[in-house]
């Protein structure tokens, strides 16, 4: 009896929302790519020490430019040699911890300072507001690769001084997506409940605020992380990144753009592990995007 009224009953309540959230996960196809591919290039980034069949940094000019195994190479290095000698896998392998370790730090460093400063200009609005918005619009003025260029050119290029630029040059897209964002929420009667029953600005802006707009924050902390992983692949294709001999797919690039003509595989195989990262961060954002949504929640 009790089977019986188990489905009955089920069908009366409808499903939990836990069983709404894993089939919106589950049906949702660029987020499981995304999802997937960039879970697999984490693992591989973590694990790199016991994945990566040869030392990246070890050189050996009599193995130097050896071809990759489908244009004929050894299974010894899979994906060739540079012109060093150096195994391209395992420098392409090493590669994806600085890719996703400057992504992730410089997408929180500029995610921190843009969401304080958003949510603080939307919810308080008047001065506070008027001062957001002149530092969103002097930062807007000036441009993101003229200006990392330079500060690298000055303080010299390393991860750490990457790192730092990037996240302190890329948090506008967040103060403007924030602000707009708490300016549509503050007006809801939820807001106006809490603030009438005497709670703090703060646990109003954690409670009430910031569970409603963060599906946006986490499509601009993909966005800005994708462009950052970009942003540091360009400057270590100037040579004012990350510096060799440190494993870098813009780097790789760099090195392998005089052989272009003549060995195309040495810029397409990390050019294309570099797409596949961003396009996977932007899938996956995408894909949280839709989940999270406040009219999916129901």
């Amino acid at each position: 009896m009790t089977q019986t009224a188990d489905p009955l009953l089920q069908d009366i309540i409808g499903p939990t929302p836990g069983q709404l959230l894993r089939k919106r996960i589950f049906g949702h196809q660029g987020l499981l790519i995304g999802g997937v591919v960039l879970a697999l290039l984490v693992i591989v980034a973590l694990f790199a020490p016991y994945i990566a069949p040869h030392d990246p940094y070890a050189q050996s000019l009599l193995a130097r430019m050896e071809p990759p195994v489908f244009l004929g190479g050894t299974w010894e290095h899979p994906l060739g040699t540079d012109h060093l000698g150096r195994d391209y896998l395992s420098r392409l392998i090493y590669g994806a911890r600085v890719s996703l370790m400057i992504g992730v730090v410089a997408a929180l460093i500029s995610g921190l300072i843009g969401t304080a400063m958003g949510v603080a200009a939307g919810y308080f609005g008047g001065r506070v507001d008027a001062v957001v918005t002149f530092l969103i619009n002097v930062r807007l003025a000036m441009p993101v690769v003229l200006v990392a260029l330079a500060v690298v050119a000055i303080f010299g290029g390393s991860l750490t001084v990457v790192i730092l630029v990037l996240g302190l040059l890329l948090w506008d897209r967040f103060a403007v997506v924030m602000r707009s964002s708490t300016l549509q929420v503050r007006g809801r009667e939820y807001v106006a409940a809490a603030r009438a029953i005497g709670c703090s600005n703060t646990r109003i802006v954690m409670s009430e605020i910031m569970p409603n707009i963060v599906n946006n924050l986490i499509v601009v902390v993909t966005l800005e992380m994708a462009h950052a992983v970009l942003l540091e692949a360009a400057l270590s294709f100037l040579g004012l990144g990350v510096q060799p001999p440190t494993p870098s797919w813009g780097l790789m690039v760099s090195e392998g753009k005089q052989m272009m003509l003549f060995e195309p595989w040495l810029v397409l195989i990390p050019g294309f592990v570099l797409f596949a990262l961003v396009l996977a961060i932007n899938l996956l954002g995408d894909g949280l995007r839709d989940v999270t949504a406040p009219e999916n929640r129901n």
